[in-house]
């Protein structure tokens, strides 16, 4: 497994597992504690796994928790994402700046997004099943949303959005968040 820094969000890492293939399919590792640790990051840190699973088309987000904030390991699992960081973080080098990266069952890459940056994704395949690896509890109302579509951001979302819960479609703009968090 190889861990490559994220040039345009600070701390960000992909994390790139070597399949090991043959006529029975692949095998691979999807987390290895001493490659975590090699990049500085605590690999017991880690309380929660999740799992979702979307269709063609749906984009969740753009996410983040306030407070404290909360880091993840993204991975798609199965299918294909189109997946979203924003650095929220006033004091980073790479504040308001945007990575996006395709992540896929196939390659089974997990990005290390850092407390206090936005996520979001949108499935790119008819399934496309996400895990997440958290590193707090999750409290509902530390829950932060942005709107997908801030003109302010310009993501270009690969696919008309087929669809979204409705707390993503009302998402206030960027400005408004930033705005609430100075507040």
């Amino acid at each position: 497994m190889k861990a490559t820094e994220v040039p345009a969000i600070a701390g960000a890492y992909l994390f790139e597992p070597t399949p090991y293939a043959d006529e029975r399919g692949f095998f691979c590792r999807t987390f290895d504690a001493d490659v975590v640790r090699s990049v500085g990051l605590d690999p017991d840190a880690f309380v929660q796994d999740s799992l979702s699973r979307s269709v063609r088309g749906v984009l969740r987000g753009l996410h983040l928790r306030s407070g404290a904030g909360e880091a993840k390991l993204v991975r798609c699992s199965y299918g294909r994402i189109f997946d979203v960081v924003v650095d929220l973080r006033p004091d980073s080098p790479t504040y308001l700046g945007r990575a996006s990266f395709e992540l896929s069952g196939e390659t089974q890459t997990t990005l290390y997004i850092p407390a206090g940056c936005a996520h979001g994704f949108q499935a790119l395949t008819e399934t496309a099943d996400t895990s997440y690896r958290i590193d707090r509890p999750h409290d509902p109302s530390e829950d932060v949303t942005i709107a997908f579509d801030d003109p302010e951001l310009a993501i270009p979302w690969p696919l008309p959005v087929t669809s979204m819960s409705q707390r993503d479609r009302e998402a206030p703009s960027l400005a408004e968040v930033l705005k609430h968090k100075e507040g």
